[in-house]
């Protein structure tokens, strides 16, 4: 599961590039919206997958209830999923040394 839960956190935070440069080309230089239509629903899809992956994550590696809002609440600002992964699979590496 856990290693499931990488390849979404990052696959998410790739999403979120995508969807930024489509919100950059859409606004910023209003040269097209083909990026935020090709990327909103990727995007939308992983963030749900992301979530559902923190819970199930949760559940296999016993994450305090603060572990899992704070593995939620990465999912909003862009590339924090990926830095709540890694800081998860630390966490689950030095548990397995001790």
């Amino acid at each position: 599961m856990l290693r499931w839960f990488r390849v979404v956190a990052v696959a998410e935070a790739c999403s979120w590039a995508g969807l930024l440069v489509g919100m950059f080309f859409k606004y910023v230089t209003e040269t097209g919206e083909i990026g935020v239509k090709v990327f909103g629903p990727i995007h939308g899809g992983l963030f749900l997958l992301y979530a559902a992956g923190v819970v199930l994550s949760a559940r296999e590696a016993g994450w305090s209830r603060s572990t899992v809002v704070l593995g939620l609440a990465c999912a909003v600002p862009p590339f924090t999923s990926v830095w709540f992964e890694r800081r998860m699979a630390a966490r689950t590496a030095a548990n397995q040394l001790a």
